[in-house]
């Protein structure tokens, strides 16, 4: 198990990228650096030249993988959604009990997120806080409806579909299952900038209140009892 684990490879959408980073160690420096010069200066400040600067190389080779630094951030989102999801199934797989099974993704979505081994030249919780102050930038754009049907949000909509399915799952006559799904994913992230930079706009302290948030949320609109 632990063997097919750390050979794990994320799909990110092919259009995100020029060459695919994956393919070289350059490739996986621009990503390692990159997200960390993002979570450094912020996406506003960013630019190809000082990840350039950063990696030891000229900004040209960074050109050579990513067009723009707006597919570098869809990317990094896109990355950051896929792997996501494999935590999501590899915790949920095996449970057969729906209630169960949607208390434990609910715990996948809010539980905080550190560093995986399976990919040692990306830090998971920088890029997390880079998902936290800086999604809304993959999307709200004048392009989004052509990346959409480009397939840039795919995996994003994915996870969400899964989170979908479970509700639908759990409680079939359930009228928004999608737009439940989603305001847990997105809210999750929104939550956590509150508890970072609007503290009095938030009940929600740690990942324990916020799941617990979640999961009284979730059930109560679903009208489902659970075990406290």
């Amino acid at each position: 198990m632990k063997h097919l684990i750390n050979n794990v490879k994320i799909a990110v959408n092919e259009k995100t990228y020029v060459k695919d980073p994956e393919s070289s160690d350059l490739g996986k420096r621009i990503v390692q650096h990159g997200i960390a010069l993002i979570s450094e200066v912020g996406f506003e400040n960013f630019t190809f030249r000082k990840l350039g600067t950063r990696i030891g190389s000229n900004e040209s080779s960074v050109y050579r993988y990513f067009e723009n630094k707006h597919k570098f951030l869809i990317y990094l989102t896109s990355w950051y959604w896929g792997w996501k999801e494999y935590q999501l199934v590899l915790h949920t797989n095996s449970i057969q009990d729906p209630a169960l099974k949607l208390e434990r993704a609910l715990k996948v979505i809010t539980e905080p997120v550190e560093k995986d081994s399976s990919f040692s030249y990306i830090d998971e919780a920088a890029l997390y806080q880079i998902l936290i102050n800086e999604y809304s930038k993959s999307f709200l754009t004048k392009e989004v409806d052509r990346e959409n049907k480009e397939g840039y949000f795919e995996i994003y909509k994915r996870m969400v579909g899964r989170l979908r399915d479970m509700i639908w799952t759990l409680k079939p006559n359930y009228p928004y299952p999608a737009s439940l799904a989603s305001s847990v994913l997105e809210g999750a992230m929104h939550q956590y900038f509150l508890m970072e930079h609007f503290p009095s706009l938030t009940d929600c302290r740690d990942n324990e209140s916020l799941y617990v948030f979640f999961r009284h949320l979730v059930f109560t609109s679903l009208n489902v009892q659970i075990d406290d």
